[in-house]
């Protein structure tokens, strides 16, 4: 393999796990409602923004970082409660309209309690590059590559081995059977929603030291994780990480082998292709059952 190869390759990982983890917050709450949050977005610059925000009052990066997380799963919850929940009879495109109001309300404070500016958080553990098969890979695109991989399975325990976890795949599975058996499909929306929220705060405090942060970096970041959802199968766990992934590679390859340009253009023609051709995505409509 040549260096330049092993390059795009371990670029396009690190990308593609953010990607991932922006698809998983989609394929939660979509498996839990229905619903397509196009928030999701805005929680990847809560993260950012927070973090950075409370690493200048002084606090250490872990707990700025995890206060930062806390602080978009609360954003979350509201957004669940107090404008998801009240138009749970609505048309989808009702929903829809609602979780793109809510992103351009959440921008526009983002505006107002910090600034314009673009952010950049200090790299975890150093900016000393590591030499990869002929490439150089930065520190923090471990983080990015090991922390998605850590989450991917802590989810896979939550929803195998939880009582919140099962009752989300139950209501996934079918709504009705499980209010039947006492599921709270309310108190799985707010969980969903609050955990979605968390994944795409930690997605944007695990790449703010790479691509920086700012009030908008949420709108790119949310529209590609939607593609890697669509990419990999709306509402599948598994094909959220396996598009993610592969919208990151693709995205890479695209732009060292043909301009980078065409870098933000490849999701979008990759989604079109996949909804014209392939609409169960990746994995099919099977896999899109479960989370």
């Amino acid at each position: 393999m040549s260096g330049e190869l092993a390059q795009f390759l371990l670029s396009g990982l690190t990308v593609g796990s953010i990607y991932a983890l922006v698809a998983l917050g989609f394929a939660i709450i979509y498996n839990a409602s229905h619903v397509i949050n196009f928030a999701q977005g805005e929680f990847v610059m809560i993260g950012g923004m927070a973090t950075v925000s409370l690493l200048g009052a002084g606090l250490p990066l872990a707990l700025a970082a995890a206060l930062a997380v806390a602080l978009a799963a609360l954003i979350g919850l509201a957004l669940a409660r107090f404008a998801v929940q009240p138009a749970r009879g609505a048309s989808v495109v009702t929903l829809i309209i609602i979780t793109i109001g809510a992103a351009i309300l959440l921008r526009g404070l983002a505006a107002l309690v910090w600034d314009k500016r673009i952010h950049a958080l200090p790299a975890f553990s150093g900016d000393a590059p590591i030499a990869v098969a002929g490439a150089t890979l930065a520190p923090q695109s471990l983080w990015v590559i090991g922390v998605t991989a850590l989450i991917v399975c802590a989810l896979w325990a939550f929803f195998n081995r939880t009582l919140n976890g099962k009752a989300i795949l139950a209501v996934s599975h079918n709504r009705l059977a499980a209010q039947l058996m006492g599921i709270s499909v309310r108190r799985v929306l707010l969980v969903s929603f609050a955990l979605s929220a968390a994944l795409g705060a930690l997605a944007g405090i695990l790449v703010a030291p790479i691509t920086f942060t700012s009030w908008d970096v949420g709108v790119m970041l949310g529209l590609k994780g939607f593609a890697a959802a669509i990419l990999g199968g709306m509402g599948s766990g598994p094909g959220a990480v396996l598009g993610g992934l592969v919208l990151g590679l693709l995205e890479s390859l695209g732009a060292g082998y043909l301009s980078s340009a065409y870098k933000d253009a490849i999701a979008f023609i990759v989604m079109l292709a996949v909804l014209m051709l392939m609409p169960g995505g990746l994995l099919g409509a099977r896999a899109a059952e479960r989370v």
